[in-house]
């Protein structure tokens, strides 16, 4: 399910901004790189999200890292919350949904 709003705006939530950079190494246009390339994985994160409804994105980056990305989204702009490197069980789920997206030959 695509959760992606139609905007390119993105926010940032201050207080995550800096951990992402500094304990995550994720600068903010590696995060943002995730919404616009292909392919993207993207649902509802009804486990973290307790007072907005939240999402969580797997993608890659320009350079191919593949990233976590915790967000909202606020009219049409997307807050992006925390971001890092995919677990492993991520990357199996990232893989998993790509694979299946090119064998129906619909877009992720």
């Amino acid at each position: 399910m695509d959760h992606r709003s139609d905007s390119t705006a993105f926010e940032w939530d201050e207080a995550n901004r800096d951990k992402n950079r500094t304990k995550h190494d994720v600068t903010d246009s590696e995060s943002e790189q995730v919404f616009f390339n292909r392919p993207f994985v993207t649902d509802a994160d009804e486990q973290h999200s307790e007072n907005e409804v939240g999402y969580y994105a797997l993608g890659r980056t320009n350079t191919g890292r593949r990233l976590f990305i915790s967000y909202t989204i606020r009219g049409e702009t997307v807050r992006v919350i925390s971001a890092r490197g995919m677990t492993s069980p991520e990357r199996k789920e990232y893989e998993h949904a790509t694979a299946e997206a090119l064998e129906t030959d619909s877009e992720v």
